[in-house]
């Protein structure tokens, strides 16, 4: 069944499924204060959970959240006043109707008539909620907004859209990957396509391989359980990190529109080839299962490396390789396009290291973000010795707008750009959908260091991993 999709403008009303939960707790309430201090939150914002609480309790909550979470506190009374003001608070079991009634009118009380529904919800209640909110009227001229994980597989993924488009057309669902919402990965795109001179060498003929890696130097923080049914592949590979390959991957769009964009990024997921066993290293930090919640024997990955082929036209035998990992050394997400060497040895110089090739390399934070530019440059004197040096496109301190700010800001006014789209969320899973149940045993690595030493085994001979630095 296919809904028919409304125009409906910008969203009158934010309600948030999950307002007692963690999420809310740590991300939420300190967004809202942030968007109301910017003035773009000038909405009711209705929370629903079922905790027995009253609307006195939600509003300590938020006093909470926001003294521990928000840098530099409540640090605008006026506005956090004018959060509290704009609260409304539901307490209802989300399998019972009741809960949706008095939703509906709660949303006709304060004069909403197209709200947007945030489930910050586990996703096996998202079919409970999607069906109530269709069959009590909320979900007339309205849209929904959903938390990742988005499925588990394919198989499930598939099912989370069926039940979704019983409700809601695609072009009101907006699945949320915070990451896509970062001020540097969005630089990412920009960059690309606002400057011609890289479109020329943007391809097979130039580039030698794209490494990703987006390294975490702490652990599992208190949340092995969780991890324990995600891993490293479910966590941050299939969503986050293909999501920048297909940014770095995409073609230029026909036209500016959003759709357009969207287009060109999902085309990539497409021409993704499926990961076989051998293009995955898997490997988990010495301790992991000492942490609360996970098995003695739990072979879950913590770190993950992957060689991914995007078969194109453009990128015809250029691999991509992507790792990620907890317990690194260092926090920070970096991409390095390393050109191919020239065809001649001019210079009588002795054998060039391969990080000494020209190469491009993007800092995409978490507290710096950087372009540079990696090109050798002659020491100074007689002979003709160089040495590697980086030209700085830009380095700066990281955006201050938070990701969850940026995208419910997005998501309330229609903006569908940094919204993964049922098919390409389909499509990043039919990539890894074979290797989440068919690989090979998960490596031991030592916390503090670069992962398990079989990641090499990925890389070409002469090739490693560029590690990034503090």
């Amino acid at each position: 069944m296919t809904v028919e999709a409304p125009v409906i403008g910008e969203s009158d009303a934010l309600v948030f499924f999950g307002a007692t939960g963690d999420l809310a707790y740590k991300k939420i309430f300190p967004t809202l204060y942030a968007m109301t201090k910017r003035g773009t939150l000038g909405v009711p914002v209705i929370g629903v959970a079922f905790s027995n609480w009253s609307l006195d309790d939600l509003k300590k909550r938020a006093h909470d959240s926001i003294t521990e979470h928000h840098e530099g506190g409540i640090d605008d009374k006026k506005a956090f006043e004018t959060l509290l003001d704009s609260l409304h608070y539901i307490d209802g079991d989300y399998a019972k109707r009741q809960t949706f009634v008095a939703l509906a009118e709660q949303l006709q009380d304060t004069g909403a008539s197209k709200p947007a529904h945030y489930l910050a919800i586990p996703p096996s209640m998202f079919p409970v909620v999607v069906e109530h909110l269709g069959t009590s009227g909320c979900a007339k001229d309205s849209r929904v907004i959903v938390e990742k994980p988005f499925g588990r597989d394919l198989a499930s993924a598939r099912e989370l859209n069926r039940v979704l488009h019983t409700v809601f057309p695609e072009s009101s669902v907006f699945r949320i990957d915070h990451y896509l919402g970062k001020e540097p990965v969005e630089n990412v795109l920009y960059f690309r396509f606002a400057n011609s001179f890289l479109e020329p060498i943007w391809n097979r003929n130039y580039i030698e391989s794209v490494q990703i890696t987006m390294a975490e130097d702490f652990g599992v923080q208190g949340r092995g359980k969780f991890y324990e049914e995600v891993g490293a592949l479910r966590d941050v590979v299939q969503n986050h990190m293909l999501q920048v390959t297909a940014l770095l991957a995409m073609e230029p769009p026909v036209g500016g529109t959003q759709e357009a964009l969207r287009d060109e990024k999902e085309k990539v997921f497409r021409a993704m080839r499926p990961l076989q066993p051998t293009d995955l290293v898997r490997g988990q930090f010495l301790g992991y299962r000492d942490e609360d919640g996970v098995a003695a024997d739990s072979d879950v990955e913590t770190f993950a490396a992957v060689r991914v082929h995007v078969d194109s036209w453009r990128w015809g035998g250029v691999p991509f390789f992507i790792r990620a990992g907890k317990e690194l050394p260092i926090t920070a997400t970096e991409v390095v396009v390393r050109l191919r060497r020239p065809p001649q040895q001019v210079f009588p110089e002795e054998q060039v290291d391969p990080d000494d090739t020209n190469y491009l390399r993007f800092r995409l934070g978490p507290d710096t973000v950087a372009i540079a530019l990696g090109v050798r440059d002659k020491l100074a004197g007689e002979s003709f010795v160089g040495h590697p040096v980086e030209l700085y496109v830009c380095t700066e301190e990281a955006d201050e707008m938070e990701p969850y700010e940026r995208l419910l800001g997005d998501a309330m006014e229609g903006n569908s750009l940094l919204f993964a789209r049922e098919d390409g969320v389909e499509a990043a899973w039919r990539v890894v959908d074979r290797v989440l149940t068919d690989h090979g045993h998960a490596h031991p690595y030592e916390a503090k260091t670069w992962g398990p030493a079989e990641a090499s085994a990925l890389l070409p001979e002469g090739e490693y991993w560029h590690d990034p630095q503090p």
